[in-house]
């Protein structure tokens, strides 16, 4: 396949880009500092002084401030993602379960995953991978609500603590709404492992610059993509 007979797509905004690497970082430091807070040892610390931490930086009045500080920008940089949505066709690539292509190219791509079929048709964002990131937002969702009616418990008589405190009787008690949050983010990590993977498969196979299109947002393809449509004008899609 020659790089110089493959069409360029612009398909991602310079928000939505903006948007998903905020959001690495955010849901890396939410990761790690999480785990700190359910279980300070994880890191191997037994057996050390009981000032270990403090003397290192890690106290727990440090990590908690930090989680909740990558929480916030990780909630505050939806913004530009919804503001990527509103003004860029490339920015909207959600499932569409209602047409018989999302049905169609789900198992065409599972074919293709399963080493059944040598390549699936051309797409410029394939029904699975619309469908998981969908699934990935709804679990963003789960653990902004779970995080929030926990953090405002604090301080109950807060404006935002009657919003979310509700959800810690909805969901039995506050330990059930940490076990929810805690399962929610290995879900999360574990779709960052398959999505890195998928990706970086992608270019080498595809070699459609999966990976460069977050930093550029333009995708190359060399048929044109079944679901060329849902960018509404392909002629405003090449690259300038």
């Amino acid at each position: 396949m020659r790089q110089g007979a493959m069409k360029p797509y612009y398909l991602f905004s310079p928000w939505t880009r903006i948007f998903h690497w905020v959001m690495v970082i955010c849901v890396f430091i939410l990761f790690v500092t999480g785990l700190y807070i359910g279980n300070p040892f994880f890191l191997g610390t037994q057996g050390m002084e009981p000032t270990f931490a403090v003397s290192n930086g890690m106290a727990m009045e440090m990590i908690r401030y930090i989680h909740f500080l990558a929480a916030f920008i990780f909630v505050i940089s939806f913004i530009p993602r919804i503001y990527g949505f509103i003004i860029n066709p490339g920015d909207r690539l959600l499932p569409k379960p209602w047409t018989k292509l999302y049905w169609t190219g789900i198992m065409d791509t599972q074919m293709h995953y399963m080493f059944m079929r040598g390549k699936h048709r051309p797409y410029l964002r394939n029904s699975l991978a619309r469908s998981g990131y969908l699934a990935v937002y709804f679990m963003f969702l789960i653990e902004i609500i779970t995080g929030f009616a926990m953090y405002y418990m604090v301080e109950p008589n807060r404006f935002l603590a009657k919003i979310f405190g509700p959800f810690n009787n909805w969901l039995v008690n506050e330990y059930v709404v940490h076990l929810i949050h805690h399962f929610v983010a290995w879900f999360i990590i574990l779709f960052v492992i398959v999505h890195v993977y998928m990706a970086i498969r992608a270019d080498f196979t595809e070699k459609g610059g999966e990976v460069s299109s977050m930093f550029s947002g333009i995708k190359y393809m060399e048929e044109e993509p079944d679901d060329a449509g849902d960018l509404i004008d392909t002629k405003k899609c090449k690259a300038k």
